[in-house]
């Protein structure tokens, strides 16, 4: 996630700071959710073992999914970060959502039919 490890005593206000046994011990200075979204695609792209504009159409779905439910579109300028690593277009990245969402609503309907005794 590119956190920064700190002395407890450089702490800020917002960085989280790990006790033990009631000792403060070291500080963690979490990074903006931008530089997070930089950081999870680079190991997206790391675990896919080549880069994501590389990826296969379904492949891509999966990484937008995988990102949607990490917050990358909740990040400003989210949407077009992504766009740019896939190598596709901001409207192809919506769509990509809103296929997940249509797949998650048939889910749905799926689970809440009856069984059937036949």
């Amino acid at each position: 996630m590119g956190g920064q490890l700190l002395a407890p005593e450089e702490a800020q206000p917002d960085d989280v700071v790990l006790a033990w046994e009631g000792a403060d011990l070291l500080a963690v200075r979490l990074p903006q959710l931008s530089e997070s979204l930089d950081h999870i695609l680079a190991a997206l792209e790391r675990g896919h073992g080549r880069p994501l504009a590389e990826l296969d159409r379904k492949a891509k779905q999966s990484v937008v999914r995988t990102l949607e439910a990490r917050g990358a579109f909740a990040v400003r300028h989210g949407v077009e970060t992504v766009a740019t690593a896939l190598g596709v277009s901001r409207f192809t990245v919506y769509n990509y959502l809103n296929y997940a969402d249509e797949q998650r609503a048939e889910a749905r309907r799926g689970a809440q039919r009856p069984a059937s005794d036949g």
